[in-house]
Order: structure tokens, then sequence, then C-alpha cells
């Protein structure tokens, strides 16, 4: 079934939904979940806070673009899960050459060690801002957390604490939206209509590196692929891509609502203000005096809970990519997958011991993504669009058309991005 006729069926059957459909397909959402939090990282919130401070509601386009192209790559990478049983890691270790897969996977591996430096260096901001806790301290007892989290939980108990964790993001920004004075005109156009303010060409490339990130496309195949349905007949898989859009475009809306109001906020505040922020220390102290001590604190829990959720997921995705590497699913029992844990949060952990400025480590570990980011999005297309990998179930002509123009548009905004960090142009 393609993406269209997806989208089709999904329209069709809403009046269908009475209770039982729609506790139906509550059974199914979770995965997406843990997918979201990977976009309402810390990473993000220096690039959405940055964003509002500086251009104001201008820039809220780029979220709606970016997480439609997100909506797009997770949704595949979901499919290749449900119609093969195999997540992105092992289906590149069975399909591609040695050398391919392993060079293909070995930069992944370093990508999710990235994506986790940035995370841990999160939690360790929010405890700095909490209890004055130093940021090599603060990121050492964010790593314990979060290992002992990942090593004494499963899948589903894990997907319940994001689901919460979550939840609680959500609020917050909610908590703060309802303190500030939003122009809900300027946003409505900000979200529809593509502006590119002078200087804005940078800002506006880390918010989609920032949002489309490699370890998520791994994890959630892996996530999906842990329930083996491509053991059904394939009208039960057809149903549960059914099911897995749904949980997919509800979850990406989500992230899309939370990074939405850190620029709302941040535009309310900040840039109401003629305040300019460069690092999240900065606006949570300049929070304080603009909205009150309440709303300082509620943005450094709410920080916190996206360094911890965020680092347990690209621990995940760590795992998933190891285990893969030698033709396993991700399982924290397996040493494999373990290795690829540790690996993952330890080595992140170290790279932060050597990091003077937290801020420029943020940005340097969104470069990092945004060079190995193409090769996962071409090897994903490739992937699905193979009747050898997918069977009946590979990419319509226009998946493959919508796929493929994303690749193209993720990459080169990518590549840009990285031009810009190297040279300083912006």
């Amino acid at each position: 079934m393609s993406l269209k006729a997806r989208i089709r069926t999904f329209l069709d059957t809403r009046h269908a939904l009475g209770f039982g459909g729609a506790r139906e397909i509550l059974k199914y959402i979770g995965p997406g979940l843990l997918v979201t939090v990977g976009f309402i990282d810390p990473g993000n919130w220096a690039a959405n806070v940055a964003a509002g401070a500086q251009y104001g509601y201008q820039l809220l386009w780029m979220v709606t673009l970016s997480t439609i192209m997100l909506i797009l790559l997770q949704h595949n990478a979901a499919h290749l899960g449900i119609a093969t049983g195999l997540c992105l890691s092992e289906a590149a270790s069975k399909h591609l050459k040695p050398a391919a897969s392993r060079t293909v996977l070995g930069s992944a591996m370093l990508a999710s060690v990235s994506t986790a430096l940035a995370e841990l260096l999160g939690g360790a901001i929010a405890l700095e801002m909490l209890f004055g806790i130093p940021i090599r301290i603060g990121a050492g007892m964010v790593l314990a957390v979060v290992l002992y989290v990942l090593f004494s939980n499963t899948y589903r108990r894990l997907e319940r604490l994001i689901i919460g964790f979550v939840s609680l993001i959500g609020l917050s920004f909610l908590f703060e939206l309802s303190h500030v004075s939003v122009d809900w005109a300027q946003a409505g156009r900000g979200w529809v209509v593509p502006a590119f303010p002078q200087g804005s060409i940078p800002l506006i490339m880390s918010v989609l590196g920032a949002v489309v990130m490699p370890h998520n496309l791994f994890l959630h195949s892996e996530v999906i692929q842990s329930r083996q349905w491509q053991l059904e007949r394939p009208e039960v898989i057809e149903r549960q891509l059914k099911y897995e859009f749904v949980d997919t475009l509800f979850s990406m809306i989500v992230g899309w609502a939370i990074n939405s109001s850190m620029i709302l906020v941040a535009a309310a505040v900040f840039f109401r203000h003629g305040v300019q922020v460069t690092e999240l220390q900065q606006a949570e102290q300049m929070l304080r005096p603009l909205l009150g001590n309440a709303a300082a604190v509620v943005f450094a829990v709410a920080l916190l809970l996206a360094g911890l959720a965020s680092s347990v997921t690209a621990g995940m995705a760590g795992g998933s990519i190891l285990a893969g590497m030698f033709d396993e699913p991700y399982s924290i029992k397996d040493m494999h997958t373990r290795a690829g844990v540790w690996f993952t949060l330890v080595g992140a952990y170290v790279a932060i011991l050597f990091i003077a400025n937290p801020f420029q480590g943020l940005l340097v570990s969104q470069m990092l993504l945004s060079v190995q980011l193409p090769i996962t999005i071409f090897l994903q297309i490739r992937l699905t669009s193979s009747a050898a990998v997918m069977g009946r179930f590979r990419n319509s002509r226009t998946d493959s058309v919508l796929l493929w123009a994303t690749g193209l548009v993720v990459s080169a905004l990518n590549v840009l991005l990285l031009w810009s960090v190297v040279t300083g142009a912006g």
C-alpha cells in the first residue's frame, strides 16, 4: 500500500472509529513517541530558542517543512520493519556487501555517539540551571540514570516511560505559553509562509538538521520490527501499516507542536524585548526577570526530561545499530546490543570531558550529524525500494518520488549547514 493510499484509507476510516476503533488504534501508539523525543532534544532547544529570539515567528515554517519530511522518512523506516521483520541495520547487513554495510553502519554508530553527546550535555546543562552542578559531573549523573533505565527496562516499559516524559515536556511548554502573549496572526503566517531573513540561512538549516536525525531512522525500524508483524498474513501487514502511519503522524505532530512552542515562547519573550540568546543557560536566566521563577524552573525541568529521554533513545539506537552489524535484533540481554549502548553513551561522556564550551559542543554534534544523515537516508530508500528486500511492500512510484525529493532537499541543506559552520558564513 502506497503512502498516498494509506492517507486515503486513514481519512476514509475516521467516521468508522467509534470507541472500539479508537481503542484499537491506541494499542499501536508508542513507537512513534519514542522517536519524537529525538527531535525535541537539547539540540533542538538550542536551535529553536535562537530562531525565535533572533527572528520572532518568521522561521516557524521550517518546523512545519522539516516535520513533513520527517513523517515521510520515519514512516518509511517503520515500513521496512513491519514488512521484513528487520531493522535498518539488520537489513543493511543482510542486503549490502560486507565492506559497504560495515562502512555505512560504522558511520551511523559515530552519529549515535554524536547524538548522545548533545543529549547528555543538555541534561547536564539543566542540572546546572537547577542545582548549580558542574557540567561534567551533571553529565555523569545523567549517564548513570540512563544506563540504569536501559539495562532494567523492556521495550514496553521504555515506551510508557518516554510517553510520560513527552507528556510532561508538552505540559511544560503549555505552561510557558500561558505566561506569554503570542501574536497568533504572525505565528499562523510564520507556520506556512517561507521567509529567509538576512543572516538566517545557517539557523534555518540548523532547525532542519536538529529535526531529521539518522539515529531516529534506525530506532524506529528497530522498535517496529520487534513486534514481528511480518510473520502475519499480507492483509494483517496492510492493517499494521495503516495503524503505524497513524502512530507516526500523531507522534510527529506532537513533536511539531513542542518545537513550535519553543519558538513561540522565545519570540514572545526574547525577540519582543530585543534580547539575543546564544546559550540555553542564558535563556533560563533571562526568563526569571521576564516571566518569574516558576517559568524558569519549568523550562529547566523540561530540558532535563528532554535530555534524559533523548539519551535513552540514543543509547537504544546505538545498541540496535551494533547488534544489526552482527545480524541480530536489539536485545538488552545480548552482548552486542549492550556493547552498542555502552559505546554510544560512554563514548559520548568521554567526549564531553574534553569540551570546554558546552554550547559549542552542541554545534559540533549537529555538524557531525549533518555529515552522516544523507548516508542513512539513501541507504533506507535503496532498501525500501528493492523488491528483493520488501517484496510486494516495496515503495510505490509516488513513495519513491517523495522520498528521493526529501532526501535530496535534506542532503543539500545539510551540506550547506556544514559549509556554513566550517566557513563561518551566514
